[in-house]
């Protein structure tokens, strides 16, 4: 028996998030089928993030037990043979048997992407939230610095979450503009509460537009209390760009 870790890029527009359900398309879903068809072992992986409808990701992690004599760094090309075009396995290895991707030290990198204009681009649909207003970003800038430490950020937290804690630290936050009418939100933290990101863009948004001032950002993350904050931004503009373990794997 090994353990194996796979690094899992989807376009989550047709997909009703991550986890599992029997009755509805998910990207766990679609990674047991290949890799039972590949194996024939009744397998679920287990993820490093359980990603919401409509997200995407370029650098999901997840491992899976098997007794397959396949080699480990081969197993991402025979499973793409049997996954659809909107999931491929990017990497694979074998990893420690106790090594879990939701209990282990890590730093995560989502991307939240804006399309800045009053004339929405098809081609951007499933992958960017056109916000129509004019986006100061400077102002954006200010106001995501609040964000950056160890916080309780109950505030920026969908108010479903089963989070035993909702105590976060933010590494850094980019706001890159000005290009192509794109902005994009850059946020690396060592874990994020459900629709966190969605709703730090959110927030971003209502102080770019001029709605609020950076330091409204302030108050509000002190105030920990989600009708505080800003709207939930909807789930194409999301992406997980990467999650890294350091040396601990």
């Amino acid at each position: 028996m090994k353990r194996i870790m796979i690094r899992v890029a989807y376009d989550g527009t047709d997909f009703h998030g991550w986890q599992y359900q029997p009755e509805t398309r998910t990207v766990e879903g679609e990674l047991n089928r290949a890799i039972k068809e590949l194996t024939g072992e009744e397998i679920r992986v287990i993820g490093a993030s359980r990603t919401d409808a409509g997200v995407h990701a370029l650098g999901n992690v997840a491992v899976f037990d098997t007794d397959s004599t396949i080699p480990p760094e081969r197993f991402w090309i025979a499973l793409n043979t049997r996954l659809p075009e909107d999931v491929k396995v990017v990497a694979s290895r074998e990893t420690d048997m106790d090594f879990h991707p939701r209990k282990t030290e890590v730093r995560k990198t989502y991307e939240y992407r804006i399309y800045n204009s009053d004339i929405p681009n098809p081609l951007k649909r499933c992958d960017y939230w056109t916000v129509p207003y004019v986006l100061d970003t400077e102002k954006m800038r200010e106001a995501a610095a609040y964000l950056v430490g160890t916080h309780d950020f109950a505030t920026f937290c969908s108010v479903h979450t089963q989070a035993e804690s909702t105590v976060r630290t933010i590494y850094d936050i980019k706001i890159i503009g000005g290009n192509n009418n794109e902005v994009i939100i850059l946020v690396t933290g060592n874990g994020f509460l459900y629709n966190m990101i969605r709703i730090i863009a959110g927030t971003l948004v209502e102080v770019g537009r001029g709605s609020r001032e950076p330091s409204w950002v302030s108050e509000i993350l002190e105030g920990t209390d989600r009708t505080l904050g800003g709207p939930t931004a909807p789930p194409q503009g999301l992406c997980l760009m990467e999650i890294d373990y350091g040396d601990k794997v």
